[in-house]
């Protein structure tokens, strides 16, 4: 039986790549109630939206959850494999980055009716410092009563059950004189807060004693997709006027409940851009991320 790089079976490979091409359709309403949740979360003060208000950037996150019933869930807190996403064996699962795309004339605003479709693109294998990483890329396609509004990549990152010692992710010193800045603190409230409006189950974000002796976490992690939608609205604050057209981001490095961390940016191509980052306690970049305005 021939297998891959630190012991992934090609067999079992093989099978999860059957995946490639599976499809998935959802529908849902841009209702406000979500919108004012948000807004609360990310301590901002806007006005309560009207029908027909604009969706801001990533906040379509807070639609078309997975909603799957109690006896479905894992004992990670996510789905059990096998649905829609590939039934990858490895036990930890992350989202490690994504690219987005804003059509310019159909923005995705308050009142919609929206379906959602969704492919996975590629399933892939990598070995890592820690072992085994097997890459779901999803692609997803929103689209309102006037077509489509916006086109996502997500990617997901599978990964093998934490081991005490499993070296960190090399770290890189990220830039701290922004023009942009804000520091926030991860506390345990904000990291449920985000969980419930997002309906993400994973115990990482809110169960310390699970994230600390099973996952082997120092504390609990910050939600990739909330780093994401900090950096967004970093650039919102310092530009509300400015509409996103295109935005890219990776995660480097989990961010913790245990310590304050930053956001930082700056305009870049004379303000038709931006370049975005989060940083830890330490000064260690933790995400990047790039915007491209209309």
């Amino acid at each position: 039986m021939s297998t891959d790089a630190q012991g992934i079976d090609a067999r079992v490979l093989a099978h999860l790549q059957t995946w490639q091409g599976k499809t998935e359709t959802l529908h849902d309403d841009i209702t406000a109630a979500p919108m004012r949740g948000l807004a609360a979360t990310l301590d901002r003060d806007d006005e309560a939206p009207l029908p027909g208000t604009p969706l801001p950037p990533l906040w379509h996150w807070l639609y078309f959850l997975p909603q799957v019933r109690q006896s479905g869930i894992g004992p990670d807190g996510h789905p059990r494999r096998g649905g829609f996403l590939p039934p990858v064996p490895l036990p930890r699962r992350m989202w490690a980055g994504g690219r987005l795309q804003w059509e310019a004339d159909n923005p995705l605003a308050l009142g919609d009716t929206v379906r959602r479709i969704s492919r996975i693109e590629s399933v892939t294998h990598k070995a890592g410092r820690s072992g085994d990483l097997l890459f779901v890329l999803v692609r997803h396609e929103i689209f309102n009563a006037r077509g489509l509004a916006l086109t996502e990549e997500q990617d997901l990152v599978y990964r093998p059950a934490a081991q005490p010692g499993d070296p960190a992710p090399a770290p890189t010193q990220a830039a701290q004189d922004a023009p942009w800045q804000r520091a926030l603190v991860p506390d345990p409230v904000l990291l449920f807060r985000y969980s419930a409006l997002t309906f993400n189950g994973h115990r990482i974000h809110y169960d310390r004693q699970y994230a600390t002796e099973v996952e082997c976490y120092p504390g609990l992690v910050v939600h990739g997709p909330l780093l994401a939608t900090l950096l967004l609205d970093l650039l919102r604050r310092h530009l509300p006027a400015a509409r996103v057209q295109r935005f890219e981001f990776k995660a480097l490095r989990p961010t913790f409940d245990l310590h304050p961390f930053r956001v930082h940016g700056a305009p870049a191509e004379g303000g038709r851009s931006a370049r975005l980052w989060s940083s830890d306690h330490e000064g260690w970049l933790t995400m990047q991320a790039a915007a491209q305005l209309f």
